[in-house]
Parts: structure tokens; C-alpha cells; sequence
């Protein structure tokens, strides 16, 4: 059996992590449903949703549905309490390197994009579909591997500007110095928020009661660590958004 919460998880969120599925554990057990005693923190993330005896998971919205639509159980969405953003739903900020002399993201015509990674709705779907629809050319001109990697590098000015999930942002900010350095100017529309699945074929309603209940019980530092606010069971044409150009298909700024 797998279980696996690679979303957010930093050497700060382990813990509440960990904490959380016990939890979740427990209450699929009580439901009847076979559950490993911890999570796999081993696993990459595609190797966690790919496994076919999968029990919990979360997963990006951009993955889920480039790839996995149709190949896992769809249980609903995290609720993070964000800004600008329905329950369930989570949006990107657009930052900018210091002295950029952007205020808004519709200045950003041109500008050298950072990006996590092209299968990232945060930090690369919902830029690009924003960038498209308002007519504005981001130039990615750096694929980081993480929020992370992508802030340090809007920091040191090898990018103009970069999109970070803020929820990721939130957490990064109490560790991270380079945080305080660069600019936030704006955010894109939101989307459906980082999602539990299970394997495929399974009743998604027990697992998501055991969801809502488990977070109902985190200790109080464990819910601060993580910021859950509880799982919101979206409608399905939440998830029908266009799958973004990949990076490389985007025209250069000239």
C-alpha cells in the first residue's frame, strides 16, 4: 500500500505532515479501508500518483489533468483559506526581482519568466493560460525545479519575475530571507487547489469524510504548520481547464 503527501512538504511541514496522516490513517481504518501505518516520503510525487495501489495522494491540478484524470479517484480539494480564492481554490503570486519596475503583472510584456516546472499549474500553468488570454509574452527563460529554487532566483536577478503558489509562498516566507526581498504585484485567477486522490475505482466519500475529520483534529501546531483549513469536494468542470503551451513552445520576446 502507498501513501504519500509530497505537496508542501518541507523539513519544517514533516512533522504535521506525519501528524496528519496518522489521523487520516485512523479514520480510513475505523471506515474500513486498508491504510499503511506511514507515508513514503521516498517517492517523487509522478511515482506516488502512478502506483497502482495507491491509498492517498495529493496532486497538483495540471498533472492530474494532463495525466491522471482518467487513472486515479479524484477526493477533492485542499482548502487553504488563501486570499482572492473559494474554498478549494488556490491562485499563484506574480514577484518580481528587486528594482523591477513593474507594479502589476500586466507590465511584465517581455520579462525573463523563472518557472518550477512546466507540469506546475502554480508555477507555470496559470502564468502561461494568464499570459495568453491577456495578451502578454512571458519570456521563461529558467526552469528552477521548485518555489523554492524559483524565489532565490527572482532574488538574485536571474529572472525578472516568477509565479509562486501561495500557499508555498506563505510557508517559505517564515524560512526563507530571499522572500522579504523580492516584490509581489499581483496574482493569476484562481484554480482548483492541490487535490487528494486514491487509487482508481475507489468510493472517494469515506476517504474524504476521514479527510475532513483528520484535519478537524490536528493539534493546533500541526494546523498552523500546514495552514489546512479543511477539503472541499469540487464539481468535476472545475478541473476542465486548457493545458498550457510547455516553455519551450513559447515564442521568444524580441
Amino acid at each position: 500500500m502507498t501513501a504519500a503527501l509530497p505537496m508542501y512538504l518541507t523539513p519544517e511541514t514533516q512533522s504535521a505532515h506525519d501528524a496528519l496522516w496518522a489521523l487520516i490513517r485512523d479514520g480510513l481504518r475505523d471506515r474500513g479501508i486498508a491504510a499503511p501505518d506511514a507515508l513514503d516520503h521516498s517517492l517523487s510525487p509522478p511515482e506516488a500518483w502512478a502506483a497502482p495501489d495507491l491509498v492517498l495522494s495529493h496532486i497538483c491540478n495540471l498533472p492530474y489533468r494532463k495525466y491522471f484524470r482518467d487513472r486515479v479517484t479524484l477526493i477533492g480539494a485542499s482548502d487553504y483559506g488563501l486570499e482572492g480564492c473559494a474554498p478549494g481554490e488556490y491562485r499563484s503570486l506574480f514577484v518580481v526581482r528587486p528594482g523591477h519596475p513593474a507594479t502589476r503583472p500586466e507590465e511584465l510584456d517581455g520579462a525573463r519568466f523563472a518557472y518550477s516546472e512546466e507540469d506546475s499549474q502554480s508555477g507555470w500553468g496559470a502564468a502561461a493560460l494568464w499570459s495568453r488570454a491577456a495578451g502578454i509574452r512571458l519570456n521563461p527563460v529558467l526552469a528552477t525545479g521548485a518555489h523554492r529554487h524559483s524565489i532565490e532566483a527572482v532574488a538574485r536577478g536571474e529572472a525578472d519575475a516568477a509565479t509562486i503558489d501561495a500557499q508555498s509562498f506563505r510557508i517559505l516566507s517564515r524560512t526563507m530571507d530571499e522572500a522579504a526581498r523580492i516584490r509581489v504585484i499581483g496574482a493569476t485567477p484562481p484554480s482548483p487547489g492541490i487535490s487528494f486522490i486514491t487509487c482508481r475505482g475507489q468510493n472517494p466519500e469515506p476517504y474524504a469524510a476521514a479527510i475532513g475529520t483528520a484535519i478537524e483534529a490536528l493539534a493546533p501546531r500541526h494546523r498552523n504548520a500546514l495552514g489546512l483549513r479543511g477539503i472541499a469536494c469540487l464539481s468535476p468542470d472545475a478541473y476542465d481547464l486548457p493545458i498550457p503551451p510547455p516553455p519551450a513552445e513559447v515564442p521568444a520576446s524580441t
